[in-house]
């Protein structure tokens, strides 16, 4: 009998009742779409972030000491320490390779740069990877370099290669101090050259002459614009520095910092057991330097505070902002049920006041009306959810140009949230079906 009355009352006011499973559905498929881009967004924002650079600085350990001590930065001429390039591939073998996304090395030095067409000079010469194929201790194999981790870089020309041996990039700085176009011969001479190193005492060597031709300006809008750039192995031997790097740029994915991390960061020996395999198993930027000076010899790993600080702002203001979306969603189906149902109370008033003039009392009635509404929140629920789904897809397609992963967890907080919404929405009409008095509705008062 009940569930004939419930039949009955849907079939009755299936116009009134498809309005509120419309409505249900429009937020049901907001909210999947919101959540299942909330829980994906960290890698999705952190991705498009890695176009702009590197987030954690690799040095060796005594050019850190005299960074830390004195602010004496990379390249002031006062550090001999290098790091091994042979090392290097051992940073994708730490507990979060997978999200180390791309790394670069540099070796700094100043050569004498002759015939430029403004006049020769000193100029800083910078070696490193452009695009290069590296073999991993893991038996993997990995391409990396400049190419993929300076995206952003505006070049005129064309971009070098490791195998480019008489070719050179010019920071646009660079280009305009010496006067420089593309398609110019230059000639670096080291008889005078000076690394960005102090040199050893006693007689320099006669030194070496290679000439290269420009192939490409670029505008990197800081420091690098005053800078040239060869490939690594040529500045290595100019510079007779085989095998050796000034420091390393690493790219990598990482989770917001919080108070754990930040203790670590300070001091990881402070940690309990449990704070310290919590955070080693996290990828906080600060875990992964840990994790990267494990690995690489005499290595002092550095986030880039700038770029590491505002990718975890910019993660946690838009995940505030969906899950804001999401809430206010959820309130507005709310607030239209509640419009609806109280409307069909209404209608309905005598109805309901024939069944308490014969007996009922409010609490079957109550059940009664909650059941068509729940009924109703299930059908408008499920199809608002697969509608979610396909929301959520165009959103990645739209924004991070790929598709977003569904999330198994987001079904059982849709299911609790629109049996929330539809509770809450029917809070006004259960309350004036409780205030009807059969008498006076009988009688059409």
């Amino acid at each position: 009998m009940f569930w004939r009355m419930v039949r009955g009352a849907l079939f009755r006011q299936r116009g009134k009742m498809l309005m509120v499973a419309f409505t249900i559905a429009l937020g049901a498929s907001l909210a999947t779409a919101m959540l299942n881009v909330m829980l994906d967004v960290g890698d999705k924002v952190n991705q498009e972030l890695k176009t702009y650079g590197a987030n954690i600085n690799v040095l060796p350990r005594g050019a850190s000491l005299l960074d830390d001590l004195y602010g004496v930065s990379d390249g002031s001429g006062v550090s001999d320490k290098y790091l091994n390039e042979a090392e290097l591939g051992n940073i994708k073998t730490i507990f979060w390779a997978f999200n180390i996304v791309d790394f670069t090395p540099y070796l700094n030095a100043r050569f004498r740069l002759l015939s430029a067409p403004a006049g020769e000079g000193e100029a800083r010469v910078v070696g490193t990877w452009f695009n290069h194929h590296l073999e991993l201790p893991t038996g993997e194999a990995l391409d990396t370099g400049m190419r993929n981790l300076k995206s952003w870089w505006d070049v005129r020309g064309r971009w070098l290669t490791d195998d480019d041996t008489g070719a050179v990039m010019a920071g646009e700085a660079a280009a305009k101090k010496f006067g420089l176009s593309l398609g110019d011969t230059l000639v670096f001479q080291t008889d005078v050259f000076q690394t960005d190193v102090v040199q050893s005492p006693g007689p320099r060597g006669e030194g070496k002459s290679r000439t290269f031709t420009l192939e490409g300006i670029f505008s990197a809008g800081g420091d690098e614009d005053e800078a040239f750039y060869l490939p690594l192995a040529m500045v290595q031997e100019l510079a007779d520095k085989p095998g050796l790097v000034n420091r390393v740029e690493v790219s990598a994915l990482t989770t917001p910092d919080n108070e754990l991390s930040r203790r670590a960061a300070q001091d990881p020996k402070s940690l309990s057991i449990k704070e310290m395999e919590t955070w080693y198993c996290t990828a906080y930027v600060s875990a992964i330097c840990y994790q990267i000076d494990e690995v690489v010899t005499d290595a002092v790993s550095k986030p880039i505070r700038q770029v590491a600080e505002s990718e975890g702002a910019i993660l946690e203001k838009t995940q505030l902002l969906m899950l804001l979306i999401t809430l206010l969603s959820l309130a507005g189906s709310a607030l239209g049920i509640s419009n609806l149902v109280t409307a069909s109370v209404m209608e309905r008033a005598a109805e309901i006041g024939l069944l308490k003039a014969v007996g009922a009392h409010d609490a079957p009635i109550s059940v009664l009306v909650l059941a068509e509404i729940l009924f109703t929140g299930i059908i408008g629920g499920t199809g608002g959810y697969f509608a979610g789904l396909g929301f959520a897809q165009i959103i990645g397609q739209s924004v991070f140009g790929s598709a977003i992963d569904i999330k198994p967890m987001v079904i059982p907080l849709v299911a609790v949230l629109v049996f929330l919404v539809t509770r809450a929405g029917s809070i006004p009409s259960i309350r004036l079906l409780l205030s009807l008095r059969p008498a006076e509705v009988l009688h059409g008062r």
